[in-house]
């Protein structure tokens, strides 16, 4: 037996005005679980209220926040010092939440008038979906549920799969469409908390958003941005000199060679965003990268990923690919946090594909001088969650400016949203300002263009790119030592 000290959230509505959190100190075998722990403090006091069924991880009615995070109380192995939530869901009382209102509403299969048998290949396609547990952990992490009338992970999944399915009988992509299919962002959360790693963003709500285009309901904004990308081989129109007309082919650094790597700069870098681009260059060239930065590349292609319209896809794939593979390039950078998930995910590319932050971090960088500033970071979504890259931009950020931790959230750029769903993201983004002005720092800084550029225009703080801020960090240096070679000139 092993003792754990934990503490669990408790409310009960019905008699309680605020919430509280009660600390226990409970003995349970070794290896012992969540559902464990609940099971042994509910002995002690039976007032805890908590819910549970199979104890299996088949049947997800035990779904808590652990630390944070929605997990299977009896899959999640219990560890001294835990806090235990319930999902962020209304409360019916303590770690009991009202699933309700979220399951009444999940779309059944309406059998049609003549018998149908699905294929072979259509069993095969429903069977990433099938294995839904309707615990609610997606719903629970979902932003734009929070600031719009979404349906949610959950129904869009069920809405794939029953359009998919033969036997069904209604039109699941009008349904679809009806509840907030061009709402989601993209942002992955719900299917990184799934218990059964369902990739909801793109085995259903980006499926869906295919198979609405092919039948001319994509949102007009949408379809301008494939237009866009198809006459120019970019998603953002050009209103300045972009990157690529200011810079070489080939960016030596300013000492020793200590690496090469190509550079694939992104549509917001290139066109909107491209000093940001000129200050990353800077950087990898002062921690001696030799870049080299192919001229004919275009978009990745992710935005039209993401709202369903592929027809283009292959080409643009095909032609960035070349670009790099002709030159004999085995590590390309991005940037871009979308560029970069989209580069690592969605292509298969004979090279590597780094983000910036993985290669400084990995080469070890020249100290820069600390700035006497508090910064926030934001994790862009699809840095953190579709590259996995979350401790390199804090290790970065720490040497340059003390770092203050936000809230991960989404901010309402991804996913299409900001140019098809503006409410949604607008709203999204206001509910990030909030946190940055409660942090009371300075800066935000981030690794996204989308990012950057959207809380940049709902935020009171500047927004900032990391290597921009290394960069600071470098001229402070530089000029510190100047300062100190005119005074021993002086004397």
């Amino acid at each position: 037996m092993k003792r754990f000290t934990v503490t669990v959230y408790r409310h009960n509505p019905a008699k309680d005005q605020r919430s509280r959190y009660q600390t226990y100190t409970v003995a349970v075998e070794e290896g012992a679980r969540v559902l464990h722990l609940l099971h042994a403090i509910h002995a002690e006091d039976p007032s805890l209220s908590y819910r549970y069924c199979c104890g299996t991880g088949q049947c997800g009615s035990c779904a808590v926040r652990v630390n944070g995070e929605p997990v299977l109380a009896c899959m999640t192995e219990a560890r001294d010092g835990m806090v235990i939530d319930p999902l962020n869901l209304p409360v019916k009382k303590d770690l009991l939440v009202d699933m309700e209102p979220v399951l009444g509403k999940i779309a059944s299969i309406v059998p049609k008038d003549v018998e149908c048998i699905p294929s072979r290949d259509e069993v095969e396609a429903l069977k990433p979906l099938r294995s839904c547990i309707e615990c609610l952990a997606c719903v629970s992490v979902c932003p734009a549920m929070e600031v719009a009338e979404f349906a949610g992970p959950l129904s869009m999944k069920q809405e794939m799969r029953l359009a998919i399915d033969p036997r069904d009988s209604c039109d699941r992509i009008t349904d679809a469409i009806r509840d907030g299919l061009f709402m989601c962002t993209t942002c992955q959360y719900c299917w990184k908390v799934c218990p059964k790693k369902i990739e909801i963003p793109g085995k259903a709500i980006e499926k869906l958003r295919r198979m609405a285009n092919q039948r001319g309901l994509t949102l007009p904004r949408h379809a301008e941005v494939a237009t866009l990308i198809s006459e120019t081989g970019r998603s953002v129109p050009k209103n300045q000199p972009t990157f690529l007309d200011q810079v070489p082919e080939v960016i030596e650094p300013a000492g020793p060679v200590r690496g090469t790597v190509g550079f694939f700069v992104g549509c917001m870098y290139n066109n909107r965003l491209p000093q940001t681009a000129l200050d990353a260059m800077e950087v990898l060239s002062r921690n001696g990268i030799r870049v080299i930065i192919p001229h004919e590349q275009v978009c990745c292609g992710s935005p039209l990923i993401r709202t369903g319209q592929t027809d283009i896809l292959p080409d643009l794939m095909e032609k960035n690919i070349a670009a790099f593979t002709c030159r004999g390039i085995d590590t390309v950078v991005t940037m871009c946090a979308g560029c970069g998930s989209t580069l690592k995910n969605d292509y298969r590319t004979p090279f590597v594909v780094k983000d910036v932050n993985e290669i400084l971090t990995e080469i070890g960088i020249e100290e820069p001088a600390r700035l006497p500033i508090r910064v926030a970071y934001h994790d862009p979504c699809h840095l953190l969650r579709g590259q996995g890259i979350q401790k390199q931009p804090r290790e970065l950020i720490a040497r340059v400016a003390e770092l203050v931790e936000l809230p991960v959230k989404c901010c309402g750029a991804g996913g299409g949203t900001r140019s098809g769903q503006p409410e949604v993201s607008k709203a999204l983004a206001g509910k990030r300002a909030e946190e940055i002005e409660k942090a009371g720092v300075e800066w935000v800084i981030s690794s996204c263009p989308f990012c950057e550029f959207h809380i940049g225009e709902h935020s009171k703080r500047p927004v900032k790119n990391i290597t921009t801020l290394l960069l600071e960090g470098y001229r402070r240096k530089d000029q510190d030592r100047g300062g100190e070679a005119g005074e021993s000139a002086a004397a």
